[in-house]
């Protein structure tokens, strides 16, 4: 995929936020945490569902798996820990239903 494609898609994804991206990018967005953060960002190849770049921490929200999606989970996985970007990830359902534990979470891995 080119960057520009990348950028399109990015956009795209923003304005087709799940429930729980929405619920999580309430929390996250406007510095909330001490920590700017950025919402389905373009990094390579792959698309963060969000990132902080200053602190090297991505947060990955997972919904219902298909088999493409798990290679594609896979490679971005591997790019992130060889750039050192440490990753948290969530169920969807888990920041529907327990949002503050999940905010707890992240604050744990800002500090």
């Amino acid at each position: 995929m080119t960057k520009v494609n990348l950028i399109v898609k990015a956009r795209y994804l923003r304005h087709k936020e799940t429930k729980a991206e929405k619920m999580l990018w309430r929390e996250l967005r406007n510095r909330k945490l001490g920590i700017k953060f950025r919402r389905q960002h373009p990094l390579e190849k792959f698309i963060l569902d969000f990132y902080a770049p200053e602190i090297k921490l991505c947060v990955e929200l997972d919904g219902s798996s298909h088999k493409e999606n798990l290679e594609y989970d896979k490679l971005r996985t591997e790019y992130l820990k060889s750039n050192e970007i440490r990753t948290i990830r969530f169920w969807n359902r888990e920041v529907e239903t327990n949002l503050e534990n999940v905010l707890e979470k992240i604050k744990k891995e800002i500090k």
